[in-house]
């Protein structure tokens, strides 16, 4: 399996039987140029998360990918003229050589008085790669690698610890860090690697830079 970070929660996860690109969102980059994906999947509506000024550009060079959603992505997208396939937490799918469980429901709570959206992760190849976009949720099945959330106004370091060491991956690579600087991301890494459960790595990647973790 080779993991390409795009930035921010941009992940594209190449499984050798399958290219599986997960949200594409405004901070991130670079995706727009990615071709021959079997799949563009969406954990939910925020603009980080679903670009909607790039993301037509995407799907129209990606003609056979299936455009994956979470149910408040819809709407979204079919603003854009774009038609989706919307899943709900404990569905499968299979797309190209790679199976994919649903799993969530529910965005993490920035506020009591923010309404929560739909929210959906997204488990490959029965635990090779997990992206939880933005919630905490703790698969039922062993993950190999762990798209690790690292700073969002719903999130404290505190409670992506538990998550990791909950979790317990054996390769934790940070995602969701476009807000912090170069110093927010060292000091956030450091508590990371200082607080990861035995068994576990935390691997940072290079933004754009392929990586076999």
């Amino acid at each position: 399996m080779r993991i390409v970070h795009h930035g921010h929660a941009c992940v594209l996860v190449d499984t050798g039987s399958a290219r599986l690109l997960f949200d594409p969102g405004t901070l991130s980059t670079g995706f727009e140029e990615l071709r021959d994906l079997d799949a563009i999947l969406v954990t939910h509506q925020h603009f980080d998360h679903l670009d909607p000024e790039r993301l037509p550009a995407l799907v129209a060079v990606n003609p056979t990918a299936a455009l994956v959603v979470d149910p408040g992505s819809v709407a979204e997208v079919e603003k854009l003229g774009l038609t989706a396939r919307q899943v709900l937490a404990g569905d499968t799918l299979t797309l190209g050589g790679a199976s994919v469980a649903v799993l969530g429901g529910e965005h993490a709570v920035i506020h009591p008085d923010v309404p929560t959206v739909p929210n959906v992760g997204y488990l490959v190849d029965e635990g090779a790669f997990y992206h939880p976009g933005d919630s905490l949720v703790v698969p039922e099945r062993p993950v190999d690698v762990l798209g690790l959330p690292t700073a969002a106004p719903w999130l404290k370091v505190v409670e992506a610890v538990e998550f990791m060491r909950s979790v317990a991956p054996r390769v934790a690579t940070p995602i969701h860090q476009g807000l912090l600087n170069e110093q927010g991301l060292r000091v956030t890494y450091g508590w990371f690697e200082r607080m990861a459960p035995e068994g576990t790595e935390l691997r940072p990647l290079t933004p754009l830079e392929p990586t076999e973790p």
